[in-house]
């Protein structure tokens, strides 16, 4: 294969830091399920960025040396007890910052502002005007539809900050502090409901940040390629191979990187859809050419779940079926020292996985953890630190809101 597949389109970089990379912008998570949306935004400007813990350490900030930092949104008041911050040195580290939604509550709290519930609750699109010029705001009309979401709100902005834009129910929908780079936006610019939040987002980016959006995930995918070939050398890698975009792409770049020495095995589960199975056959035999090894186990799976009805006892149940059938399998594939499959950060941070910190577990992964050191393979993941994209038309979910029920 000399191309770069067409499902690795459909795959966004997270948590990945390229060494060779000069611009880089971080994304300080603070719980808010629309962060990963403001990495994507900064990625389609074709500048890297990586979404990190709301609590990194200024010393591992000033290690990544990035060109700007942003303050997501979160579910807390910045007043509760327990709220997630960050150290208030931060602002004062000579690098822009953004601060959205709770984000913006943080950055004007450091700096003597008060955050109060709103006189009302927005939820939904409000006429936002421009009330002062910035970078910020170029080429933006002076009136325009934002995405507002939050119960609390900024009363008080200090004498810091200067306010950029305003609705009549919030005085400060985005300010601007008076002698450094540091910003605040009340609504949400990453969702497509903000009619101008792209071009805020790469106002940031390029003109206050000095970005030249010169990265692209191509370069990312070639090196991984290298690296791939450089560590596996003449070794046999066995590619655990669902037929899904996650080990598709891992199967993909594999056999780019090493040809006939990859083998995969496809188990075949009963839970596929319909003609799924015959489809990967196909793709992964007679167009990549590869070792394909497909195991029938469906009725061997079906029978273990019948009965069951808790979903996460389902997945403990197939997570150990399909380590037992795929064990059994790859004991027939001679000289393999490699185990490579296709686990998404995603995959880490639901599964409750150590991932620069403590993470609480959504649901389990059979791939994370399991089958290496069942099988005593070397773990090979290149697409771990990326992010299936989302729909950027749906809508911003509620939950993702900085609201005060």
């Amino acid at each position: 294969m000399t191309e770069t597949p067409a499902f690795a389109s459909e795959i966004s970089l997270q948590g990945y830091v390229d060494p060779k990379q000069e611009e880089l912008i971080l994304v300080l998570d603070f719980g808010g399920q629309t962060a990963q949306l403001i990495a994507r935004r900064v990625r389609d400007q074709n500048v890297f960025c990586q979404l990190v813990r709301h609590d990194l350490s200024l010393e591992r900030i000033r290690e990544l040396n990035p060109r700007g930092l942003i303050l997501s949104g979160g579910p807390a008041s910045v007043y509760d007890a327990g709220a997630p911050q960050v150290d208030p040195a931060l602002f004062n580290m000579g690098i822009p910052v953004l601060g959205i939604c709770y984000g913006m509550g943080l950055a004007c709290q450091a700096f003597g502002g008060t955050v109060k519930p709103g006189v009302k609750r927005e939820f939904g699109r409000t006429v936002c005007r421009v009330v002062q010029s910035d970078p910020l705001l170029h080429g933006l009309p002076t009136s325009t539809t934002v995405w507002m979401s939050h119960g609390d709100q900024v009363d008080s902005a200090s004498s810091a900050f200067i306010p950029l834009m305003d609705t009549p129910t919030c005085p400060f929908a985005a300010v601007k502090h008076a002698s450094l780079p540091i910003y605040g936006l009340q609504f949400h610019p990453e969702v497509t409901h903000t009619a101008h939040g792209t071009q805020m987002l790469s106002n940031f980016v390029m003109q206050v940040c000095g970005c030249h959006g010169t990265w692209k995930i191509s370069s990312l995918i070639e090196r991984e390629v290298a690296s791939i070939r450089a560590r596996v050398g003449n070794s046999r890698v066995i590619c655990g191979l669902s037929g899904g975009v996650d080990s598709s792409v891992v199967a993909a770049m594999l056999y780019k990187a090493i040809g006939s020495q990859l083998s995969c095995i496809f188990v075949d589960n009963g839970l596929l859809r319909k003609g799924e199975a015959e489809k990967v056959r196909d793709r992964f035999q007679n167009h990549f050419k590869t070792d394909l090894h497909v195991v029938d186990a469906s009725y061997r799976f079906l029978s273990e779940l019948s009965g069951v009805t808790d979903p996460q006892l389902k997945r403990k149940i197939i997570g150990r079926v399909f380590i037992e059938v795929f064990r059994k399998e790859a004991e027939s594939i001679p000289d393999a020292r490699f185990l490579a499959q296709g686990t998404l950060y995603p995959d880490v941070i639901e599964s409750g996985a150590n991932v620069d910190g403590p993470a609480a577990t959504i649901k389990a992964h059979h791939n994370v953890g399991g089958l290496p050191a069942e099988l005593g393979f070397e773990l090979i993941e290149p697409p771990q630190p990326l992010l299936k994209r989302r729909d950027p038309n749906l809508a911003p979910p509620r939950s993702c809101t900085w609201m005060a029920e």
